[in-house]
């Protein structure tokens, strides 16, 4: 999974702090705000209740009771001397000095309570009457049951607490949309234009060398493209080849029949010539055709057990004529059976065309040795097996070693040794054969 596994648990994260961050000083800046309100709202409320005793009394403190906003008019009680309260509610048990005393019904205050059975939060306004009656003006707390949550239950916090996490989320989920599609869309045009013909095409330089699973992903793309680039070139490369190669068998028939047709006693030999020429042409025709086949991929092959050091020895004893008509000596040490697994006709056209390579440019009275054994050792399978083939010819120029493999490529040794140069696919099918 590499770095994408984790880049994406990082983003997680710092959502979720960043949101954690923005409760918090949401509730920070709730409790700032409210650190004196409550004690300001009470003390106001105490004036009030004040002016309007000294204004009017009892009755004048009843019409302000009444004319309170619901949300203060909730929490604010004024119990008379009878120990009722002003508008006939019941006053709340929190603002009961004694929790334990059983409540009168209706749950109204018993009268006779004096003003320190009386304990709201911050304490009572006591309001004397002319006949020496006593008004308590108690105001309760925001809110009498503890909070969960505390501050984030305030109104207007959860609501600014949700819109910090969907913003907070929208962001990073666009950020790490963004970071993720930007790729994959660079990708989905990317095989666009492969589709289209255009293999020189290359994503990962656009991803500016990233390492996670898109940017290993482009990485193989962009193999995969030069690949099938080099596949595509090679296979046009040798139908310019073929097409060159049989141009020559070609025009040398059309030379034939051309005498042929003048010269009416030579017919036999310009007939001749012809079917040598149509030899090569047929024989042209089946190494293109191999070199074709092994093109396909290894597992469509056939696949039998072959004797290397048995197949080694059958072709020396057919390459026994060729060797002594050039005055060579062929030998093979094998050391016992040399099982491996591939396609009995190819390997044994891959060995046969170096060996026959080996024996048309030994000098006289030269050695072709062919050596097999098997590989062993760490790294090497039970089925491995080594050929080395030694001859004493002219060897192949350092320079050209890296393109003696490829299809119709001759060195010019080769096509100026008296004719017997071939079309350059032999090494091109012996390659191919064993890889």
């Amino acid at each position: 999974m590499h770095s994408l596994y984790w880049r994406i648990f990082l983003a997680f994260w710092v959502a979720l702090a960043l949101i954690l961050v923005g409760t918090v000083t949401v509730a920070v800046n709730a409790t700032a705000h409210r650190t004196d309100r409550p004690w300001v709202q009470r003390g106001q409320l105490y004036a009030q209740a004040a002016r309007a005793f000294e204004s009017g009394g009892p009755q004048a403190l009843r019409r302000w009771l009444q004319a309170l906003p619901a949300e203060p008019l909730g929490r604010t009680f004024v119990v008379e001397p009878a120990g009722r309260e002003l508008l006939g509610r019941p006053l709340p048990p929190s603002l009961s000095g004694s929790r334990d005393a059983p409540a009168a019904p209706g749950g109204v205050v018993p009268a006779g309570t004096s003003a320190g059975a009386i304990a709201p939060v911050g304490g009572a306004l006591v309001l004397v009457a002319a006949g020496g009656g006593t008004y308590h003006v108690v105001i309760g707390p925001v809110r009498d049951s503890p909070r969960l949550f505390g501050e984030l239950e305030l109104p207007g916090v959860p609501l600014t607490v949700l819109a910090i996490a969907l913003g907070v989320s929208a962001a990073v989920c666009f950020f790490l949309a963004r970071y993720l599609a930007s790729p994959v869309d660079r990708l989905r045009l990317a095989t666009r234009r492969m589709a289209g013909g255009d293999l020189d095409v290359r994503v990962l330089p656009a991803l500016k060398g990233r390492q996670d699973d898109l940017g290993l992903l482009a990485a193989d793309l962009d193999t995969m493209a030069e690949r099938l680039r080099l596949q595509l070139e090679a296979k046009q490369h040798l139908l310019r080849d073929v097409s060159h190669e049989l141009r020559s068998p070609l025009a040398r028939l059309q030379l034939a029949l051309s005498l042929a047709r003048r010269e009416d006693g030579a017919v036999e030999r310009h007939l001749a010539r012809i079917e040598r020429e149509a030899e090569r042409l047929e024989a042209l025709i089946a190494r293109t055709l191999k070199l074709v086949r092994l093109e396909r991929p290894v597992h469509a092959l056939e696949q039998a057990s072959v004797d290397v050091g048995e197949l080694l020895r059958t072709i020396a004893a057919d390459v026994a004529i060729e060797a002594d008509a050039q005055g060579c000596l062929v030998q093979v040490q094998a050391q016992g059976p040399l099982l491996v697994s591939g396609d009995p006709e190819l390997l044994r056209s891959a060995f046969e065309n170096v060996i026959r390579n080996a024996v048309r440019y030994s000098p006289a009275d030269a050695l072709v040795g062919i050596t097999a054994h098997r590989l062993a050792g760490e790294g090497h399978e039970g089925d491995l097996a080594e050929v080395v083939i030694r001859d004493e010819g002219p060897g192949v120029p350092e320079q050209e070693l890296g393109l003696i493999f490829e299809p119709f490529y001759r060195v010019d040794a080769a096509r100026g040794h008296g004719g017997a140069g071939g079309e350059g696919l032999g090494l091109a099918i012996a390659a191919r054969a064993v890889a």
